[in-house]
């Protein structure tokens, strides 16, 4: 006979309250260099076609830097854009010196590369922080900019003074976007960090055996409710990367945004888990304007 987990009391992980706290850190900054006759940070967005949650994605970032007091800058173009018209824009904003970061916002139509999008921006105005460049950098530990989801991850752990010295931390999913960055973010010997990490993912054998043993969950695969209450370890913190709108009749848009873990079930057993929504997702827009920051002072790469 098998014994029910036991249940612990746990604590919710607001990331909306933490991004806000980091803008208006960022908004004292902005005053700052304001005050001193510097350059205003002005991030720009190129958004192509009409993805639903792209839209709302760039236009909470255009929001966010209203709020923050940057300048912004949003290009739209149809989904029929050629390859080479992209490349040529993106071109254009590598050359801008007003524009001190931008991002391309993925996904994008299928003719279209995003790993040579990806790779056409300068690293010093990659403020999504998927360049190689940045990505080696972080890998080796040089200063860079870091990919805006798992260095908001991160955070979230920092500001809640959440002990990772030691502790096992399990990622589910190996994107170069979250997972993978995540899993090297966490296994650094840095604060937070020294974690010793397994990166799971779709060929993972008994997949619940080895979540079970996380003393940090970070679901970041993309399925709606993956993560169920057999697959955690009683008193775990748990971080749900997830959005996927799925359809719910009872709301008025048609549906709602669900993270990959299954809450109702699992939040009873954690001791810290991260809400959908309102967790992790608005951490990514404060991180990617805390790299716009970084990028128009030259903390990173010297202008």
């Amino acid at each position: 006979m098998t014994t029910a987990p036991e249940a612990t009391t746990y604590r919710l992980i607001d990331g909306k309250q933490t991004a806000e706290d980091i803008k208006v850190e960022i908004a004292a900054e902005v005053e700052a260099l304001k005050a001193a006759g510097q350059k205003v940070p002005h991030l720009a967005a190129i958004l192509v076609g009409h993805d639903g949650g792209s839209e709302t994605y760039v236009r909470n970032k255009v929001l966010a830097c209203e709020r923050v007091g940057f300048e912004s800058t949003l290009l739209r173009y149809e989904d029929d854009i050629t390859e080479a018209e992209l490349l040529a824009k993106v071109e254009e904003l590598n050359q801008d010196a007003s524009i001190d970061g931008f991002i391309v916002q993925l996904p994008l139509p299928r003719h279209i590369s995003s790993e040579k999008v990806i790779e056409s921006i300068r690293p010093e105005k990659d403020v999504d922080g998927f360049h190689p460049m940045n990505i080696g950098r972080m890998v080796a530990g040089l200063p860079a900019l870091l990919p805006a989801t798992p260095s908001g991850i991160v955070e979230l752990l920092r500001r809640y003074e959440l002990p990772t010295d030691g502790k096992h931390c399990v990622v589910i999913g190996r994107s170069n976007i979250v997972g993978t960055p995540v899993s090297i973010l966490l296994a650094k010997n840095l604060e937070p960090g020294n974690c010793t990490v397994t990166l799971c993912h779709s060929r993972t054998r008994d997949l619940a055996s080895i979540t079970k043993t996380a003393d940090i969950l970070v679901a970041a695969l993309g399925r709606p409710e993956f993560v169920t209450a057999d697959m955690v370890k009683p008193g775990a913190v748990v971080i749900d990367v997830g959005t996927t709108r799925v359809e719910d009749t009872t709301r008025k848009s048609g549906w709602a945004l669900k993270g990959d873990v299954n809450f109702a079930a699992v939040a009873p057993l954690t001791s810290y888990i991260t809400p959908v929504p309102g967790g992790v997702g608005p951490m990514t827009i404060a991180m990617l304007l805390l790299n716009t920051l970084k990028a128009c002072k030259g903390d990173v790469y010297p202008r």
